[in-house]
């Protein structure tokens, strides 16, 4: 059962935000536990409440900050003290971290820079409940053309079309693509229908010379690389 959330600020609210803001200014985010960096967003959002009951109560009931930001806003509107004005200063977060990991993967060699493409994967897939599915598009120096979702399906299961991939690939003039779906379990280990699914994949481009390069399947807190592992 959620525990009710203080209606008022405390005394002295106004002095803690502002020491909180200065110790992010000062120190940034790894000065800040979960909760307290999600204060600062809540500010936003509730400007004269005591916000730290339901950012920790927020980060208990999601399991961490990224959690809470990537939750979806069906899944925020029902938790008790969350309405539009949250739920839209979390969106808003949300989009700008996406926006931010992609720029740091786009007009670069992918595969050397292989850090920053996991990063970007995380936040886009990591917390999601359902399964998405996602092709990164490169053109002939690995460069990203394109991140697009193919498809999204339920908790453990996503239809993929090779023909699809297929198609689009040659629209877009890929000479390489980059397989990427999540696993909302959080465990990556591959099933045989993801197994399946990839040399599928591969039979359907080979004959246009357009490569996999690997398949990479996102957990909540690891991933897996099937050509890492030896399955492409």
């Amino acid at each position: 059962m959620q525990q009710p959330i203080a209606p008022s600020a405390r005394p002295d609210q106004v002095n803690h935000r502002a020491r909180l803001r200065d110790r992010f200014m000062q120190g940034g985010a790894a000065a800040l536990p979960d909760y307290e960096l999600l204060e600062l967003v809540l500010f936003r959002a509730i400007p004269r409440r005591d916000v730290k009951p339901l950012a920790k109560a927020l980060i208990a009931h999601f399991g961490g900050f990224n959690a809470v930001i990537s939750a979806s806003a069906h899944q925020l509107t029902e938790f008790q003290g969350v309405g539009a004005a949250i739920v839209q200063e979390l969106k808003i977060v949300e989009a700008a971290a996406h926006r931010l990991a992609q720029t740091r993967v786009e007009a670069r060699d992918v595969l050397s820079n292989w850090d920053a493409l996991l990063d970007y994967c995380r936040t886009v897939m990591a917390h999601r409940e359902t399964e998405q599915f996602h092709i990164l598009f490169l053109d002939s120096r690995n460069g990203l053309l394109g991140d697009e979702a193919q498809q999204r399906g339920t908790v453990d299961h996503v239809p993929v079309y090779p023909r699809e991939i297929a198609r689009r690939a040659l629209e877009l003039s890929a000479t390489a693509i980059i397989l990427v779906h999540n696993h909302p379990s959080g465990d990556p280990t591959p099933s045989q229908a993801d197994i399946t699914m990839t040399k599928n994949i591969i039979a359907a481009l080979t004959p246009l010379s357009i490569r996999v390069h690997d398949h990479l399947i996102i957990g909540k807190g690891s991933e897996l690389s099937f050509r890492a592992k030896g399955l492409i």
